[in-house]
C-alpha cells in the first residue's frame, strides 16, 4: 500500500485547489486518480495527479494514450481552446526498462488546437530532478514535509484530504444547482397566456391569417407608425402570431426557453429581459423590413441571447451543460431566417443582439456590476435610437412604404399631396412603378386632370403587360368615353372585362360604351 505517495497525491491537490485556483474536475478513488483545471494565459492547463505504478515502458505508453483520450472528451467543456495536461505521476518505483524518452513534451494533433502534454514520473529515485522541473514548469513544489510521519498518521491526514476534496465537489455542485435554481418560473405561464388568448381574439376577429385583422389588433405596420405616430405597435406584435403554426412554435420555444432563463435570472430579470429584446427585434424589424409582422421571435431569440450572457460569466458552467447545443441552435436558427424568405430575420438577430445587452443591464444575480450595467443600459438606449433614426429613413425611402402611404392618403382624399408624393416616388424607378402610376392617376381624376391621368394610365399598361390591372383598363375606358375617344374607350373596356368578367360594374359600363351585351 503507497501510503506515503496517497498523502502526496491528496495533500498537492488539496493545495492547489485551495490556495492556487484550481478547480477540481474528477477524482477516481479506486485508481487513484484526480483531474484539475486552471485557466492561465489563455490556456487551460489541465492536471492529472495519479499514484499508478507501471513496470514497464508499454504500459505508461498506454496510460498516457488513454490521458490523451480524456482530455479530448474534456475539452469541449473547457473554455479555452488552447489545452496543455501535466501528466503528474506520483510512485515509488519507475519502469524497469528504457522510458525516459517519454519525459519529453508530447502533441496530439488535430486539425485545430493540439493537446500539448508534459510527463513528470515522480519515483524515489528521480523525485528530486523531477520536482524541479515540475517547480520551474508550472511553478509549485510537492508538500512533503511530513512525509516521514508514521503511516497511521498520514492515513489520517490522507482521509482528512479526501474529505475537503470532497467538500470542494460538494460546494461545486450546489454552487451549480444555485445558478439554475435562484428563480421559480411562474411569469412565463402569464406570457404563454398572453399569447394565446390574443391568438384567439384574432381568430374571432377576422382570423390570425388577416393582414387587416393583423393590422386592426397591433401588428408591427410600419406605414402607422411613422404616419400616425403608433409606435405602441413595435410592443403589441410581441404578443401576436399569423396562424395556428405561428403560435405553436413559438410558444414551444419560448416554454423551454422562458423557464430556463427565469430560473436563472428570476422572475424580474426575466421580464425585463423579454420586454428590452421584443422591443429591439420590433425596432429592427421596422427599420429593416417594410412587411406587415407579428410574433414573439424579437423576445425568443432575446432569451437566446442571455443565455449568450450567462456564458460569458459562467464560461465553464456553460460549456459544460446547454452551450454548444445552444450555439448550435442558434446557428441553425439565423441560416433558417437568411434562406427562408417569410421569416423576419431582422427581428431576430436585433432580439439576439439586444437581449444579451438587456441581459448585461440587469446582469446575473449575485454578480452585479453597477458600471458595466449602466454602460450596457446606455448602448441599449444608442443602439435602439440608431435603429429609429435609420429605420425611418430606409423607410422614406422605400417605394412600398410610400405606395402605402399613397393609399392613406387617398383614403383621406388628400389628392394633391399623392401627386406630390407619388411624383417624388416615381423619380427612382423601381418594381412598384405601375401601382404608383395608378394611384397618381386615380388623384388626377379627383382632381380633373384628364389628360395626366389618361397618361399615366396607358402608362402602367404597359409596365404590366403580362398581368395588367383590370382597374387600369376599366378607369381608361371612362375617361376615353368622357373625352369622346370612343373606339379606344371600346378596346378598353373589352380588356377591362375579359380580366374581369364577374364584376357588375365592368358588365355596366361594356354595355353603355359598346351598346350590347358581351358574347359568350
Amino acid at each position: 500500500m503507497n501510503v506515503k505517495e496517497n498523502y502526496l497525491l491528496y495533500l498537492t491537490a488539496y493545495e492547489l485547489v485551495s490556495d492556487q485556483g484550481y478547480e477540481l474536475l474528477h477524482i477516481n478513488d479506486q485508481i487513484k486518480e484526480i483531474w484539475l483545471q486552471k485557466d492561465e494565459n489563455k490556456t487551460s492547463k489541465v492536471l492529472r495527479l495519479t499514484t499508478q505504478e507501471f513496470n514497464w515502458k508499454n504500459h505508461l505508453k498506454k496510460d498516457i494514450a488513454q490521458v490523451f483520450q480524456k482530455t479530448l472528451a474534456l475539452k469541449r467543456y473547457l473554455p479555452r481552446k488552447t489545452v496543455e495536461v501535466n501528466n503528474i505521476y506520483i510512485t515509488k518505483h519507475a519502469p524497469v526498462d528504457d522510458w525516459e524518452t517519454l519525459k519529453k513534451p508530447m502533441m496530439l494533433k488535430e486539425k485545430k488546437n493540439p493537446v500539448r502534454m508534459n510527463i513528470y514520473y515522480l519515483d524515489e529515485k528521480g523525485f528530486q530532478e523531477e520536482e524541479e522541473r515540475l517547480e520551474a514548469n508550472l511553478h509549485f513544489s510537492l508538500p512533503n514535509e511530513d512525509i516521514e510521519e508514521s503511516e497511521d498518521i498520514l492515513e489520517e491526514k490522507t482521509n482528512h484530504y479526501k474529505r475537503e476534496l470532497s467538500q470542494f465537489i460538494s460546494n461545486k455542485k450546489k454552487e451549480r444547482e444555485n445558478v439554475f435554481s435562484f428563480g421559480k418560473p411562474r411569469l412565463i405561464y402569464l406570457l404563454l397566456l398572453v399569447n394565446v388568448l390574443m391568438y384567439f381574439l384574432l381568430e374571432f376577429n377576422g382570423g390570425s391569417d388577416s393582414i387587416d385583422t393583423l393590422i386592426k389588433y397591433g401588428a408591427k405596420y410600419n406605414p402607422a407608425i411613422l404616419m400616425d405616430g403608433e409606435w405602441w405597435r413595435i410592443v403589441s406584435s410581441m404578443f401576436l402570431h399569423i396562424g395556428l403554426l405561428h403560435l405553436i412554435m413559438n410558444m414551444i420555444a419560448v416554454f423551454y426557453l422562458g423557464t430556463l432563463v427565469e430560473r436563472i435570472y428570476g422572475s424580474f430579470r426575466f421580464f425585463i429581459i423579454y420586454m428590452l429584446a421584443g422591443i429591439g427585434g420590433g425596432v429592427a424589424s421596422f427599420a429593416f423590413s417594410m412587411n406587415v409582422s407579428a410574433g414573439a421571435s424579437g423576445a425568443l431569440f432575446g432569451l437566446f441571447g442571455a443565455l449568450l450572457f450567462f456564458g460569458l460569466i459562467y464560461k465553464r458552467l456553460f460549456f459544460q451543460t446547454i452551450g454548444m447545443n445552444l450555439l448550435i441552435l442558434i446557428g441553425i436558427n439565423i441560416v433558417f431566417g437568411f434562406t427562408v424568405p417569410a421569416i423576419d430575420n431582422a427581428a431576430h438577430i436585433g432580439g439576439l443582439i439586444t437581449g444579451f445587452i438587456a441581459a448585461a443591464i440587469v446582469h446575473l444575480p449575485r454578480k452585479e456590476a453597477l458600471l458595466k450595467q449602466g454602460l450596457a443600459f446606455v448602448l441599449y438606449i444608442i443602439l435602439i435610437t440608431a435603429l429609429v433614426i435609420f429605420g425611418i429613413q430606409n423607410n422614406s425611402n422605400d417605394p412600398t412604404y410610400q405606395l402605402s402611404r399613397i393609399d392613406q392618403l387617398l383614403e383621406e382624399d388628400n389628392y394633391e399631396q399623392v401627386v406630390e408624393d407619388a411624383t417624388e416616388a416615381l423619380e427612382n424607378p423601381s418594381a412598384l412603378e405601375a401601382p404608383l402610376l395608378f394611384q397618381r392617376s386615380y388623384a388626377y381624376i379627383e382632381l380633373d386632370e384628364l389628360d395626366l391621368a389618361i397618361k399615366d394610365l396607358e402608362k402602367s399598361i404597359q409596365l404590366t403587360d403580362e398581368e395588367p390591372l383590370p382597374e387600369s383598363f376599366y378607369n381608361l375606358a371612362l375617361l376615353y368615353y368622357e373625352t369622346g375617344e370612343e373606339a379606344k374607350a371600346e378596346e378598353a373596356i373589352k380588356e377591362a372585362y375579359q380580366l374581369k368578367p364577374d364584376d357588375e360594374n365592368y358588365l355596366e359600363l361594356y354595355e353603355n360604351i359598346i351598346g350590347e351585351k358581351p358574347t359568350e
